[in-house]
């Protein structure tokens, strides 16, 4: 008898010392104990508070230094990547410096030679001292497109003088008082100026409409006109310098009642908004620097 009960005594150790029944016993402990800390916890004990509080802080001190190897890597990986980056923007900008130096090149060139040639067909080829001069108000009316500016006689401000909305033409002066002078817009009806449609190098006249737009009148090319095309002007008759920017075409479709065919109007848009304005340059031309 006494044989028998320790042969089973040694059977229920070895089934104990196993591995998964090891684990099976350290699992429940577990949860026991946690059951236990949370039950204890709840009870607001001095000792569980302080116990709690030092194995968060051994949880986030761990958590911090097993991280640091992976943030350290992670960093160095991110300021590779962004000097790799640095080094592609860095070529891509010198490959753009050297084009653009050659552009350079290239126009200061087609300065000099347009120059030249505008000396040869006595063209205008500098501006006088630009003044800078404010838009009092706005003599409007549904046919009538002016505005008012802050300079006269006194500032040297003469009849004819080009008024510009940086580098866009908006008109020319038709009245000089003293203190003050009147704007005559591209817009207004009465308003005609010579003008050249490039690319393909079109003569013309454009006309104000008293709206916020003009349209192109009096050309012998008008079907070569494209929509697109931008307006400068022309130099013709000496009244502005060729080559300001004014506009650009936009074709719309009307439709003839008499006919009732449709028909092409080549409306332009002016590169500057006249109700906008605030402050202009008004300037003039002349034909050389010795003069």
């Amino acid at each position: 008898m006494e044989s028998s009960r320790d042969d089973f005594v040694i059977a229920i150790r070895s089934a104990l010392l196993k591995k998964g029944t090891q684990q099976r016993f350290s699992l429940l402990g577990l949860i026991f104990f946690s059951i236990i800390f949370l039950v204890l916890g709840s009870l607001n004990f001095k000792v569980i508070n302080y116990i709690k509080i030092g194995i968060n802080e051994i949880v986030y001190r761990s958590s911090f230094i097993v991280s640091a190897p992976e943030n350290f890597i992670k960093n160095n990986y991110l300021i590779v990547q962004n000097h790799l980056n640095l080094y592609k923007v860095n070529e891509k900008n010198k490959s753009e410096l050297a084009s653009l130096k050659a552009k350079d090149l290239l126009n200061e060139f087609i300065i000099l030679e347009n120059k030249k040639l505008k000396k040869i067909i006595d063209d205008y080829l500098v501006k006088s001292n630009t003044i800078i001069a404010k838009v009092l108000s706005d003599k409007g009316s549904p046919f009538l497109r002016s505005v008012i500016i802050n300079k006269g006689s006194k500032h040297k401000i003469n009849l004819g003088m080009v008024v510009m909305d940086g580098e866009y033409l908006v008109g020319k002066v038709v009245e000089a008082n003293y203190l003050s002078s009147r704007v005559l817009l591209l817009s207004d009806l009465n308003s005609k100026i010579p003008v050249i449609i490039e690319p393909n190098s079109v003569f013309s006249i454009l006309s104000g409409t008293g709206e916020n737009n003009g349209i192109i009148q009096y050309s012998k090319k008008y079907k070569n006109i494209k929509n697109g095309s931008i307006i400068y002007t022309s130099g013709v008759g000496s009244l502005f310098k060729a080559g300001i920017p004014v506009g650009r075409i936009n074709t719309s479709k009307l439709k003839e009642i008499q006919n009732g065919k449709n028909s092409e109007e080549k409306k332009v848009e002016f590169f500057s908004d006249f109700s906008q304005l605030r402050f202009v340059k008004v300037l003039s031309f002349k034909k050389s620097e010795d003069e």
